[in-house]
């Protein structure tokens, strides 16, 4: 059991060695290193040793974004006034404590992906698993929303709430890389504008309080 432990630091050490390299060679050069062979070899590392704990370049990319959000949810979750937060605020919380990881990465980031077209149209690969864990994430959100009714239950639509949350968190990544605001305060004035949108159009409108007065006017008669 003891050797189990053991194995599996060794294995986390092993990668975060390999990620931080990385991205040291990315913030020297301002691009990836030319292959495998020759980035294993400046860390005195055989190549096949390197594919014991990632298959590429592009799955270092996608642990650099995976340390970010786990970063972030963990660092939000452990405020203590996390849990007494609405939906709303929990979205916002996200977005301003995302933003704080990214700021420890802003350089890496920047060489990788400032002349990045449109993320919402073109989504980097690397971007899967950060995705993927957004979306646990908001579908968590959604669902307490929905329960204490700050997010409607609408028949179809409901189902894309996250598609639509994951692209508003694709907007404010695109938008934060281009701000050059004094310490990003247009972003956070995107994040509170952006998330107030999303949740006055998930949240009961006027229309949704018609159709329930019709609904229950018809099954009336």
């Amino acid at each position: 059991m003891e050797n189990q432990e053991e194995n599996k630091v060794e294995l986390r050490d092993r990668r975060t060695e390999i990620v931080e390299a990385y991205v040291h060679y990315v913030l020297e050069h301002g691009r990836e290193p030319v292959s495998v062979f020759k980035f294993v070899k400046s860390l005195g590392m055989k190549e096949e040793e390197f594919y014991e704990y990632f298959t590429s370049f592009a799955s270092i990319k996608s642990a650099v974004w995976e340390k970010i959000i786990d970063d972030t949810v963990r660092g939000m979750e452990s405020q203590e006034v996390y849990q007494e937060y609405s939906a709303r605020e929990k979205m916002l919380s996200f977005y301003f404590t995302l933003v704080e990881e990214l700021k420890k990465h802003r350089s890496y980031l920047l060489s990788m992906y400032e002349g990045h077209l449109s993320f919402k149209r073109n989504v980097p690969m690397e971007l899967k698993g950060f995705k993927e864990k957004f979306k646990a994430f908001s579908a968590d959100v959604i669902l307490e929303g929905k329960e204490n009714e700050e997010i409607a239950d609408r028949s179809f639509i409901s189902d894309r709430y996250e598609d639509a949350l994951w692209l508003e968190t694709l907007f404010i990544l695109q938008y934060w890389l281009k701000d050059t605001s004094p310490g990003f305060e247009k972003t956070d004035v995107a994040i509170e504008k952006s998330v107030s949108l999303a949740f006055d159009l998930m949240g009961k409108s006027a229309l949704d309080s018609f159709l329930d007065l019709a609904k229950f006017i018809y099954q009336s008669k």
